[in-house]
């Protein structure tokens, strides 16, 4: 049995497909397989497949802040520390 198949066409800067096919790259796919993983997912979920969400402003100033090389020894201490900046916010 033939599957008839449909175009899908989508514009899109230079710069995003580009930036986009290097990452599928490394996952071993093209634009094509992603595509058509995304819209398998949108069929079988019924329903957008990735959660899109406003950042807060919690999660707005976390974008900005610089990133350290700081080394946790346990989760414990990792969590302790987001914990403790969160409760004073």
């Amino acid at each position: 049995m033939t599957v008839k198949t449909e175009m899908v066409r989508a514009r899109v800067s230079s710069q995003l497909k580009n930036d986009a096919e290097q990452v599928l790259q490394q996952l071993g796919m093209n634009v094509l397989d992603a595509i058509r993983i995304f819209l398998t997912q949108v069929t079988l979920r019924k329903e957008f497949p990735i959660e899109l969400k406003i950042p807060n402003k919690v999660t707005l100033n976390a974008f900005s802040e610089v990133v350290t090389d700081e080394v946790y020894e346990t989760a414990d201490d990792l969590f302790g520390e987001v914990m403790g900046s969160e409760a004073k916010n």
